[in-house]
């Protein structure tokens, strides 16, 4: 860790991350992650604290949270939008259906009307 954090780095590429403090260390990356959690995150504490840096995965994730809450704002303003859309083709669709059946002629009261009983004459 402290030749990460001072930048002397001997066996790795110098970055700030688990993989490289892995091979600092000549472990199995997967070694450090789960069987020594706790040196992966006093690594990531002491790389807050010291270099003043936030780490990589951190800045990663935060990245991919803002994102997601971008593409997430927009699909909702998308979502408005085709809610109004609905709304004003409903809206239109009746006018259209009331219209065409006020411009329908309308039966004459004669030919409508069918008498019970037949007239006797």
């Amino acid at each position: 860790m402290d030749r990460l954090l001072t930048g002397q780095a001997t066996t790795s590429n110098g970055s700030l991350t688990v993989v490289a403090l892995a091979a600092e260390a000549g472990v199995h990356r997967m070694a450090l992650q789960k069987r020594h959690a706790d040196l992966k995150y006093e690594f990531y504490e002491r790389v807050r604290k010291e270099a003043r840096q936030v780490p990589e995965p951190e800045q990663r994730l935060r990245a991919t949270v803002a994102r997601l809450k971008k593409t997430l704002a927009n699909k909702e303003a998308e979502l408005d939008e085709l809610r109004r859309l609905v709304t004003n083709l409903t809206l239109a669709s009746a006018v259209l259906t009331a219209g065409k059946e006020a411009s329908a002629e309308p039966a004459s009261a004669a030919d409508n009307v069918i008498p019970f009983r037949p007239t006797t004459g």
